[in-house]
């Protein structure tokens, strides 16, 4: 019996999980191949283990011929008969016959390519098990850096997650506890390559899937999300149960479940909205809190959508840096162009308009135009219906330059066209 290479099967196959039959094949392969490099008789050689015993040994296929001549390869007939009986001239037959040094040969060069198909199979194993696994999460652990590049312990596997998978924001350190999503599963020479991101939007999907019940149970259906990675996330929502609210399936109680996402986002915030079928709806939704006076889909383009905000209303509709109604176009699948109404002023642009308007009127300078909006004269219809003396006073002018004003005024009024009465 052989006891060490039974012991070392019976580790990889309860330890390292890998099938005792695989690795039995893959040592009478390696013997094999190394018997017949080293043997130089030119015999075909076969190795074969005892299944129970882990004995080795090794079969030549000869020619039964009737007198033992000088070549290799042959067996007199009746030294063939111990073994077969029905064996006659010309059949070919196995005869143990272990090549010179088998025993050396078996402890040198097998070893290295037992250690490969150990090596494969393991890789196989990890193939076979990850590849059923793409779009799930596994949980890890930081091992090394490769570059920017992370190198992540999975246990029973190592993968990457690639710089360009990383969140912006995010920082580790070897040894740091980590959840990510797989990607792909890559098989080349240097073993399987495990794939994760944790910048993907499917991430997100995932984590809502985990979290909320509903999700996985069918009854609420993520229909959109749109991502930037680190900063801000939109996820669109819809119920199949007019019972079942979905946005607030998603928050939770007291908002416990997209707490415990956003935790796993590192801050990442999140906006959960109600998905429509309807364009004006979704995008108004899409921009809450915002307040939007009017949505109109282009009518020379539907890939393109108009809205419509009042002043007040416009840079949070926008967000920072354009986030918001960025990640709006990308979770409509549409341009949405945003302009504030023009038809309403803040006090601010009103007084500014107003002295623009009023430096405008020949004879009044700027500086004048501001104290007389900063006194309350708007229009050159309010300094015709004051008194000079009543410019003066307020404004903090000199009669005379008082007295210009209002001749300004005048002549501005003498010059416009008379309007017809209805």
């Amino acid at each position: 019996m052989n006891n060490e290479l039974l012991a070392i099967l019976n580790y990889m196959e309860k330890d390292r999980g890998i099938n005792r039959e695989v690795l039995l094949e893959a040592v009478e392969f390696a013997l094999q191949s190394a018997a017949r490099k080293n043997d130089g008789s030119g015999q075909d050689l076969r190795i074969h283990i005892d299944r129970k015993t882990c004995d080795i040994k090794a079969f030549a296929t000869v020619e039964v011929v009737d007198a033992k001549r000088a070549e290799t390869g042959e067996i007199r007939l009746e030294d063939a008969r111990r073994i077969r009986a029905d064996v006659k001239v010309g059949d070919m037959i196995e005869v143990a016959s272990p090549p010179q040094n088998f025993g050396r040969i078996a402890a040198q060069t097998a070893k290295q390519a037992i250690l490969q198909k150990i090596r494969q199979a393991e890789r196989d194993i990890v193939i076979d098990e990850y590849n059923d696994r793409k779009g799930e999460i596994v949980s890890g652990s930081v091992r090394s850096f490769n570059r920017s590049d992370i190198i992540v312990d999975l246990g029973r596997a190592e993968a990457v997650l690639p710089a360009k998978e990383r969140v912006p924001t995010e920082e580790y350190q070897v040894g740091d506890a980590i959840r990510a999503f797989i990607l792909d599963v890559q098989d080349n020479s240097a073993g399987p390559g495990i794939i994760l991101s944790r910048s993907h939007p499917n991430f997100v999907i995932k984590l809502f899937e985990m979290e909320v019940t509903e999700i996985r149970d069918g009854v609420v259906e993520i229909k959109g999300i749109a991502r930037e990675p680190g900063y801000r996330t939109k996820i669109a929502v819809v119920s199949k149960d007019d019972k079942v609210d979905p946005v607030g399936a998603c928050v939770g109680m007291r908002g416990m479940r997209v707490k415990n996402i956003v935790r796993e986002l590192s801050g990442e915030k999140i906006d959960i909205i109600r998905w429509s079928d309807d364009p004006k709806t979704y995008v108004t939704n899409a921009l809450s809190p915002a307040k939007l006076l009017r949505v109109d889909i282009d009518p020379n383009d539907p890939g393109i959508i108009h809205v419509v905000a009042d002043s007040e209303q416009l840079s949070l509709a926008i967000g920072k840096r354009g986030q918001n109604v960025r990640l709006t176009s990308k979770l409509l699948g549409m341009k949405v162009d945003i302009q504030k109404d023009e038809r309403e002023a803040t006090f601010e642009e009103k007084v500014a308009k107003a002295v623009d308007n009023m430096a405008a009127v020949a004879g009044i300078g700027r500086e004048q135009a501001e104290a007389l909006v900063k006194a309350g004269f708007l229009t050159v219809e309010g300094i015709l219906a004051a008194e000079v003396a009543d410019i003066q006073e307020t404004t903090g002018f000199d009669h005379e330059t008082a007295k210009a004003v209002y001749e300004a005024a005048a002549a501005v009024h003498a010059e416009e066209p008379p309007t017809a009465e209805s």
